[in-house]
This record gives structure tokens, sequence and C-alpha cells, in this order.
């Protein structure tokens, strides 16, 4: 039998331990490597990596791009100070923004969104709020201006922007003057006729304002319906519409999921709560908002309430029973700046409960110290009664009216700046609080991005021409725009009266005298505990 040949020797524990590590140590430089090297192929060939930014491209909507170029002359200091791109952090992503909304797609984009104002604010303050509005989904803009926003150096550009920059579509932005002609088409309206909002005729300050909004928002139905609008909403340039709860933070979003049966759709409002009193540009410095009653339990709302007031006469400073959006229908009627009614029915009506308005109200020193010699009342507390609804406003008014500059910015600090970081704290731990940051992003953004300051560039011919023009000649040229819009105000309101004398049957869940809804203090912890007793 022949021998057999010896087994091989057992490798030694160490050599098999280091031909492992050799190979962990080969793996790690080569895979880093081979990446490299296949995001170096990848980069070259062009493709194979989407750069969201790569989509739009800079030319695709003028003076959006990210790089700044030298800002155009502005029309005022002031205005230039808030809408030059700032040195803060940009919005990503907004390169090339196009809002391509006058394409032919836009026939499928519904509902469509309309919003309504009354304004007599500057560039520094319109701009922002409607090109915030436009990237939350409004489709339709009515201005209806006077004081600083119908000079031409203003007018101009809110006329010009549509034409410039494809952003609206030619009906996207109208501007509409307080001339002679509109007063005498407004003093025609059935709404002089009605008692509805009668309570609120031939008085001073807020309550005339109040009557003026009522008869800008029933002729904003008629132009609203004539650009096939799905819905209206009245908003002053101090708020922004937050779309919480809806798809993609867009308001056309939020309404499209509301029920066929439902007319008017509550947002209540958030009140801004300022952290410094030298704000400027509140848009896109305010993030701190106090919540609204309707979206606290009531046992935080009344529980915190002395902390969350700081010794003001009511929660909020200013109203707190928010604002609502109308389905454009027939019948429809404005039922004071806070609410829309119907002629035909009582509408049926929902409350977001994630959605609201932000009211950026007292944000800036100024809004108090320019309510001084508002209106020709007297800083008495019985004669401010009759020129302010909301007891914050009349002490404001108060304070302006009669104290030093010194005593006046430590009234605001004592009753407006939150300045306190512990309570702050405190009632943001409660929820009485709520930081909100979206809407400065998007402010800032597209401050960054040049927009603002390429409107104004992109309208100065236009300005130029309206500058050498007489104001009234400026103002008459807004005639043929109200022409047809006029028509069809007053063969509506004539036939409304007609229907009235003869006594036409109306449904039986009408109600046209309805009062108007003023704007109201949120509830009250004195009341509260009336009802408890």
């Amino acid at each position: 039998m022949p021998p057999q040949a010896p087994s091989p020797a057992p490798a030694p524990s160490g050599s098999v331990g280091g031909a492992a590590w050799r190979h962990l140590l080969l793996l790690l430089t080569g895979l880093p490597l081979a990446l490299a090297a296949l995001a170096f192929a990848l980069q070259w060939r062009g493709g194979g990596v989407d750069d969201p930014t790569a989509r739009w491209p800079p030319h695709a909507f003028p003076g959006m791009g990210m790089t700044d170029p030298t800002p155009p002359s502005l029309p005022s200091s002031a205005c230039g100070e808030v809408l030059i791109a700032s040195s803060g952090p940009s919005f990503p992503y907004l390169r090339g923004w196009s809002f391509p909304f006058d394409s032919d797609s836009d026939a499928a984009l519904h509902p469509k969104v309309c919003v309504q104002t009354s304004t007599s604010a500057g560039l520094d303050q319109i701009l922002p709020w409607l090109f915030y509005h436009k990237v939350v989904g409004v489709a339709q803009f009515l201005l209806f201006v006077e004081g600083r926003a119908a000079k031409p150096q203003v007018a101009g550009v809110l006329e010009s922007i549509p034409a410039n920059f494809l952003l609206l579509g030619p009906q996207g932005v109208k501007v509409v003057y307080r001339t002679q002609e509109l007063e005498e088409q407004q003093a025609r309206s059935r709404i002089w006729n009605e008692t509805w909002l009668a309570g609120f005729f031939y008085k001073p300050c807020n309550y005339e304002l109040f009557v003026k909004q009522s008869l800008n928002m029933e002729m904003a139905i008629v132009m609203a319906r004539d650009a096939a609008m799905d819905w209206i909403i009245h908003l002053d340039t101090d708020e922004l519409l937050y779309p919480g709860g809806g798809a993609e933070y867009s308001v056309r979003h939020l309404l499209a999921d509301v029920p066929g049966d439902v007319d008017m759709v509550i947002f209540p409002n958030y009140e801004s709560s300022v952290e410094r009193d030298d704000i400027k540009d509140p848009f896109s410095e305010v993030s701190m908002f106090k919540k609204n009653y309707d979206h606290l339990p009531k046992d935080t709302y009344f529980g915190m309430y002395k902390e969350a007031t700081r010794g003001n006469p009511n929660y909020f400073l200013t109203y707190g029973n928010g604002k609502s959006a109308a389905r454009v229908q027939d019948h429809l009627r404005p039922n004071g700046a806070h609410r829309w009614h119907n002629y035909a029915k009582s509408p049926n009506e929902i409350k977001l409960e994630e959605a609201a308005v932000l009211h950026y109200t007292y944000t800036k020193f100024s809004d108090l110290t320019s309510r001084r010699d508002r209106c020709g009342c007297k800083p008495t507390k019985d004669d401010v009664k009759r020129c302010f609804m909301l007891d914050f406003d009349r002490a404001a008014f108060i304070i302006a009216s009669t104290a030093s500059e010194e005593e006046m910015l430590r009234w605001y600090n004592e009753r407006v700046v939150w300045n306190d970081k512990q309570l702050n704290l405190k009632l943001l731990r409660k929820g009485v609080l709520t930081r909100i940051y979206t809407p400065m992003a998007i402010v800032q953004g597209l401050r960054e991005s040049g927009v603002f300051t390429s409107s104004i560039a992109a309208a100065q011919s236009l300005v130029n021409d309206k500058v050498s023009l007489k104001e009234n000649n400026v103002q008459n040229k807004n005639h043929t725009k109200l022409e047809k819009v006029s028509r069809k105000f007053i063969r509506a309101n004539s036939q409304a009266s007609a229907r009235k004398i003869l006594h036409a049957v109306e449904p039986a869940s009408h109600d046209s005298n309805v009062s108007a809804v003023p704007p109201l203090s949120p509830p009250s912890l004195d009341n509260h505990l009336l009802e408890l007793s």
C-alpha cells in the first residue's frame, strides 16, 4: 500500500485576518473612487442628475434670475429700502420662475380665485402682497386705489405688471381709481336703499372706509364674474392668505376641495406679534403670530387670556372675526369687509380649521405715529367712538395725537412689541402663539430674485408718461375700463329696484336685511366669566 501524502499544515490565523483586512481596505478605497468617476461621467454627459433649478431657464421670467443686477432707481427711498435685494439668505429654486398662467394651460387651472382690495398703500407694501398671492394661486387682482396707491409712480407699475411679466394674462391686474365717475356710479347702488349697511352710513373715518370697501366689493363681484372667476376674497394689503391644510401651499387647491354646496369659506385670522420696534418690512421680518380663538381649545384660550392680552383691551389688538371667500354666483353681495351674503338665500358656510388670514397689524412704529390727527377726530374718549370701531384703535389714536415721540415709543413697546422672551416661549408651548415661516421665505425669495425691482424698472417709461400728465387726466384714463362694468352694475341695480317696487316674492330663506358684519374683537374673558356665573 503506497504511503499517503502528508496533509498540508493549517494556515496561521493571523495570515487569514490580514487578508480580510486587505480586501476591506481595498473595497473602502475603490468604492469612493468609483462613485466619483460615475459622478464625473454623468456631469460630463449632462444627464443622469436632475437639478430642479435647471428646469427653468433664467430668461423665462425677466428679472427673476438669482444674479443680482444693479437695482434700478425706485420711486422713493422708503420703497427702495424694502424692495431691493437684501443680504439675507435667499429662497432656493427661485431662479427663472415664469408663472406661465397666461398660456393655454390656464384653462385647466380651476377654481380661479380673485382677490379684491381697497388700498392707499405704496409699492413697498403692495408688490410683496401681490406677488405672494400669485405664488399661492390667485388668478386675478382687483385693486381699488386712492391716495398714494393712485399716484402715477405706484399705479403705473401695477398696471404694467401683466404686460411686462406675462404674470397673469391681460386681465390679471385691474387698477380702479376712485374717480368722480366711480363715486357717481356707486351713489346709484341699491345698497343705499337697503338697511343691512345703513348703520355705517354718514359716519367718519373707519365707518366711511367700511362703506367704501363694501361698495367696491359690490362692483368687484361684477368684474370677477366677467373674468370667469370661481371665488372672490376681499383682503387688505396688510393681510396674507395662509393656505394651511391645502395641497402644495395653494389657495386654489384648498378651495378646490370645498364641497359644491358651500357658498362661503371663512378664514380665521391670526394676528402678527412683532418682537422688535424697528420692523421695516413686516412680510419678511415677522414670523410669530397669535392664533385665533377658533383654532384654540377653549380652556387654553381663556386660561391664557390675561397673559396673551398683556393689559390691552382685547385678546387681539384689532379684529378677530377673520375674512371670507365667496363662490361667485347669482345674487351675491358683500356683507361688510369681512363677509359675503346672497340676496336669494342664506349662504351655506364653513370655517377652515388650518388655513388662516395672517393680519400684520401695527407691525411698524410708523403705523402708530401715522394715526396722528386722522379723520378730523378729537383725541378724547368720547369723540374717538365716532371714528373707530375697535378699542385698541381708539387708544392708539389718542396716544398718537397727544404723546411725545419718546412716550409713543414706550407705549408701543409695552402694548405691541413682544419683547418678553420667557412669556413668548410659554405661549408658544401652550399653542397661543405660533411660528409661521413660509410667507417670510416666499417674500424674501421674491426680493432676492429681483422681481420687485425688475417690475418697477420695466414700468419706468409708463410711469414717466403718467407723471407728465395732470392728476385728473391720469385718473380719467380708467374711464374706458369702467364703462362696461358700469353699465352692468347700474343695470343690475335698476333691475333690483324694479323687483323691489313690484314686490317680487323671494325664497323663504331670503334675508336681504342681515346686518353687515363689522370688524369684531375675539371673545372676551369678562363675557366668558359672566356666562359661567
